[in-house]
């Protein structure tokens, strides 16, 4: 490790609230946000995965000073009434979207993981796991890869070790992985069974509805011997859109093709004639439910983006008046 007041670039590995923690050649530090830091818009703080320039401090708290440019950045917003962004990783290859096949399985918050992740830069795959409880893991295989070209799917079932030799083409050197998903999809089990040994807690499922319990509550990065990033997240039960639409247009990049096919550039695809999404739907080459879905999460990060520059707004409005006051 460098001297003190000397700059050095780590990684960040793990926030709690207000303190973050710093991962340099292995070896973990306590890290605080220089103050410069508190003046900038919440998308500029550091989230896990980022990797940051800092100056040691062997005594305490190293001062981080600056985020260093992302490759990748994932975010949702935290509560869909408030359209107020939660800014989840950074500098991800894969977001691995782990669903279960029990009553947790739904192919809408799916589509959801996928838009997130190609709107923020990572690839998106999906991992259906438990196969071994579902007659037909086959048919949710289709149905997913239905939801956009750009999505690769793999069925497993880690207990039994069935399914985990697809996922190693994805573990290569300086590789960095993000876990997202439900509680109880099986992420944690996941992860022990990638590794080989029992390093994450699990629980099971509420045999009553088939929901999860929450075994992990903040994201932190874990390194893998090989060389391989994997990034752990608490479980998110809904999974709202906001500033998103690039990503739900590469998702459903057939039906965008589509609607550029229309006679009218204005096309409301109602009764106006040559229609292209009409005609794709008459003759089977798009399903009703796939299109009410674009539609769907569409309306969805319109309306929610439009609160979202309202409420910051407000906010910068509102920090500015703060700081007027402390002045006088």
């Amino acid at each position: 490790m460098n001297s003190l007041n000397s700059e050095t670039i780590g990684r960040i590995s793990e926030i709690r609230k207000n303190s973050f923690t710093i991962r340099y050649e292995g070896k973990d530090f306590p890290g605080k946000l220089k103050g410069s830091f508190y003046e900038e818009s919440a998308d500029k703080l550091p989230v896990v995965g980022d990797y940051v320039k800092f100056i040691y401090n062997p005594l305490g708290e190293s001062m981080i000073k600056e985020v260093c440019e992302r490759k990748s950045f994932l975010q949702r917003p935290d509560q869909a009434k408030t359209a107020v962004m939660q800014y989840m990783a950074a500098n991800v290859d894969y977001l691995f979207i782990v669903t279960s096949l029990n009553e947790d399985y739904s192919c809408n918050r799916i589509a959801r993981y996928v838009s997130i992740a190609i709107q923020g830069g990572a690839i998106p795959i999906v991992i259906l796991t438990k196969s071994d409880l579902c007659s037909n893991p086959g048919r949710y295989v289709r149905e997913v890869e239905q939801i956009s070209d750009k999505v690769c799917v793999h069925t497993i079932s880690a207990i039994y070790g069935i399914g985990l030799e697809e996922l190693q083409e994805y573990m290569t050197p300086g590789t960095t992985i993000c876990l997202m998903g439900s509680s109880g999809a099986g992420k944690s089990t996941l992860i022990n069974s990638i590794i080989g040994e029992e390093i994450m807690k699990t629980s099971g499922i509420r045999e009553d509805d088939d929901k999860g319990r929450h075994t992990t509550t903040y994201r932190k990065l874990i390194e893998l011997s090989g060389g391989v990033t994997i990034i752990d997240t608490p479980g998110m039960r809904e999974v709202g859109m906001a500033n998103v639409q690039d990503g739900i247009d590469e998702t459903f990049s057939d039906i965008v093709e589509l609607e550029s096919e229309c006679r009218f550039s204005n096309c409301r695809h109602d009764t106006e004639p040559g229609c292209a999404i009409k005609a794709a739907i008459a003759s089977g080459k798009l399903s009703v439910e796939r299109y009410e879905l674009y539609k769907n999460l569409g309306r969805e990060n319109t309306n929610n983006h439009a609160m979202k520059k309202e409420i910051s707004k407000w906010a910068k409005a509102y920090k500015k008046n703060n700081k007027r006051k402390m002045e006088l």
